[in-house]
């Protein structure tokens, strides 16, 4: 027994230096305590109120408590009965009166909060109008005002206020931008939910599935990127032009019998599966594979848009465990190079 006690002392000062190296790990933007808009500044403060109020009943709990052990502890020799409060009204009545204080002090802004995040945008002429459907693993956004569908990356405009309506095409989700709003569940049996949030600066907002909904769970990212008014103009002009088929006819050939039948681009193809228009300007490919330049590669999940792209077509199932693209073309190596290098200059010019 005293060999397992002193294993435990001092594997305990270990864990709890490892809980505080790792609590420092993570993504700037996959914070709740650094919000980047009103609305995660309105979530966060009521946070911080919570979180006050209920420092403060520890720290005055336990100095009481601690008051009380020293003040009245039994002296040597002591063999008195205590003084019996038992029944004490003026207790009783100071005991059950502060928690109601504090639950007032806490109800009041939270009923405020909920109340004020419950607003509905959707017939406000000012706010861009988003359908968010969920599947696995990927996330479509359909905007219905502009007549256009994209996915994996939500681009809006600084500073307007994004009313989204969300619902899914198969399992439970939760849609969750972390640094601008609280989740909304995406739930099944037709029904949709609603929510708002604004960006008030451009940038790009890291967003994730916030409900355990298969295998590749963890890996069901996406994009909000936060564009300035006139670009988001062009952006959305852009994506409705007409997009060629790839110069090389056999390419071209494969593409539309084995890509074309499920994925669309420009106003081609099916949409079943994510609308590939200006894949090759996404700040991702499938959502986890994320784009940058030869020379800025740091991490494992970083590289070029062709490079990422081969990847994900060459093999879906190692990137998104569980994916429905996954084994249902038979594409040569020529092919798959091919179509890479097509997606990957398939840009939007907009910014």
């Amino acid at each position: 027994m005293m060999k397992r006690w002193q294993f435990v002392k001092r594997l305990a000062p270990l864990m709890a230096m490892m809980v505080l190296v790792l609590a420092a790990c993570g993504r700037e933007d996959l914070s709740t305590l650094n919000p980047q808009g009103p609305v995660a500044e309105e979530q966060f403060g009521l946070m911080k109120t919570a979180i006050i109020i209920m420092g403060l009943v520890v720290v005055v709990v336990f100095a009481i408590s601690l008051y009380v052990i020293i003040r009245f502890r039994r002296r040597p020799g002591d063999k008195t009965i205590p003084k019996q409060v038992e029944g004490s009204h003026k207790l009783e009545i100071i005991w059950t009166v502060i928690p109601i204080i504090l639950l007032i002090i806490l109800g009041v802004p939270t009923v405020q909060s909920v109340f004020n995040l419950a607003k509905d945008y959707r017939d406000d002429p000012d706010a861009v109008k988003v359908i968010v459907t969920s599947h696995q693993y990927w996330w479509e956004f359909e905007y219905p005002e502009l007549g256009i569908k994209t996915a994996q990356e939500l681009v809006i405009p600084t500073g307007k206020t994004i009313s989204i309506e969300a619902k899914t095409a198969d399992v439970l989700h939760s849609f969750w931008i972390p640094s601008l709003a609280g989740k909304i569940d995406t739930n099944p049996g037709g029904n949709v939910n609603f929510m708002y949030f604004s960006a008030p600066k451009e940038g790009v907002y890291l967003g994730k599935c916030a409900e355990l909904c298969g295998p590749s769970h963890g890996l069901m990212d996406f994009k909000v990127k936060s564009v300035n008014p006139d670009s988001f103009d062009r952006w959305a002009a852009a994506l409705q032009e007409p997009v060629a088929l790839p110069s090389d006819p056999a390419i071209a050939a494969a593409f539309e019998s084995k890509c074309l039948t499920c994925h669309a681009v420009g106003d081609m193809g099916g949409p079943a599966f994510p609308n590939l228009t200006g894949i090759g300007s996404r700040e991702s490919v499938g959502g986890i594979l994320v784009n940058v330049d030869a020379d800025d590669q740091k991490y494992d999940h970083e590289d070029t848009v062709y490079n990422n792209l081969h990847k994900w077509i060459k093999d879906p199932e190692a990137v998104k465990p569980g994916n429905l693209m996954s084994n249902q073309y038979d594409l040569t190596e020529e092919e798959i190079e091919g179509i890479a290098k097509y997606l990957s200059e398939l840009t939007l010019d907009y910014e």
